[in-house]
C-alpha cells in the first residue's frame, strides 16, 4: 500500500517540530509533505500538493483550521489538532474527522493513524455538521492578551504581561508573579492560555505557565523530570512529565 500523505498546519514552531518527530516514528505508512504556519498557507500548499490527510490546528492567523477543513473536507481526512478541550471534543469521536489534544502524545496518535490506515479506502465524510458545531463554541481570534488586572484589596492593579514571570493555579484562582507582584486572579490556567502569546509563554505544569524569556537554568532532576529556575524569581516550578519534550533538545 502506496504512503498517506500528509499536511501539518500549526502557527506554534514547537508544535510543528513535535508532530514531525512523532510522525517520523510511521515513516512505513505516512509521509510529511507539506508543513504550513498558517491557515491560509496550509490552503495554498494543499492546492499545490494535494495530501490525503491534513493535521490542522484549530486557531492559527490569517486562517483558522476550521476555515481550512471547510474548504477541503470533502478532498482530505482532517485531524485536529487542538488545546481546547472544553468544546465538543464528542463531536470530533462522531468519526467525521478526529482530534488530537494538544500535547500530543505518541499513544494518542498511534490511534489516530491506525484509524487512518484502517479507514483509507473510504471517501472523506462531510464534516459541515461538526465544524458549525465547534465553530460557534471556538473562542474568537483575538491579539495575545496584553495586560493583566488584578484587585487588590479595593484597587485594581495593571501590569503588562510581559512582566509575568510565570502563572500559577491556586484553587480557585490563578497566582500571577512578577518581580515586584505575586497577586491572584480569577481567571482559569485554560482561559489564560487561550489569550496568551504561544511562543512566550509556555504551559509546563497542569498548574503552571512560565514565560520562556524568563528560564535561567533547566534542572534535570531524573529522565522525565524536569524543573526550571526563573530569574527574577527564586521559585523553582516543575515540568511535568506530559511536558517534558518542551526541554528535550535544549
Amino acid at each position: 500500500m502506496k504512503k498517506l500523505r500528509c499536511l501539518i498546519a500549526d502557527d506554534e514552531p514547537l508544535m510543528r517540530e513535535r508532530m514531525t518527530d512523532l510522525m517520523a516514528e510511521h515513516d512505513d505508512d505516512f509521509e510529511i509533505v507539506s508543513i504550513a504556519t498558517n491557515g491560509e498557507e496550509a490552503l495554498t500548499m494543499f492546492h499545490a500538493k494535494p495530501v490525503d490527510v491534513c493535521f490542522l490546528d484549530i486557531k492559527m492567523p490569517v486562517k483558522s483550521g476550521l476555515d481550512v477543513a471547510a474548504e477541503i473536507s470533502d478532498r482530505a481526512k482532517i485531524v485536529f489538532c487542538t488545546a481546547y478541550d472544553q468544546f465538543a471534543i464528542t463531536a470530533f469521536e462522531r468519526g467525521a474527522v478526529d482530534y488530537l489534544l494538544k500535547p500530543i502524545e505518541q499513544e494518542r496518535l498511534t490511534l489516530t493513524l491506525n484509524r487512518l490506515l484502517g479507514d483509507v479506502d473510504t471517501p472523506p465524510e462531510d464534516v459541515g455538521a461538526v465544524l458549525h458545531l465547534i465553530g460557534n463554541q471556538t473562542p474568537s481570534t483575538q491579539p495575545p492578551l496584553k495586560w493583566i488586572k488584578a484587585l487588590v484589596g479595593q484597587d485594581v492593579k495593571m501590569f503588562p504581561v510581559d512582566d509575568v514571570i510565570f502563572f500559577q493555579s491556586d484553587t480557585k484562582y490563578t497566582r500571577v508573579v512578577t518581580e515586584k507582584e505575586d497577586v491572584l486572579i480569577r481567571t482559569s490556567l485554560r482561559d489564560l492560555l487561550d489569550g496568551l502569546n504561544r511562543d512566550v509563554f509556555w504551559q509546563v505544569h497542569r498548574n503552571a505557565i512560565v514565560n520562556v524569556n524568563r528560564i535561567a537554568t533547566i534542572k534535570r532532576d531524573g529522565i522525565e523530570r524536569h524543573s526550571l529556575l526563573l530569574r527574577g524569581h527564586g521559585e523553582r516550578i516543575a515540568v511535568s512529565r506530559h511536558f517534558a519534550h518542551l526541554f528535550k533538545q535544549m
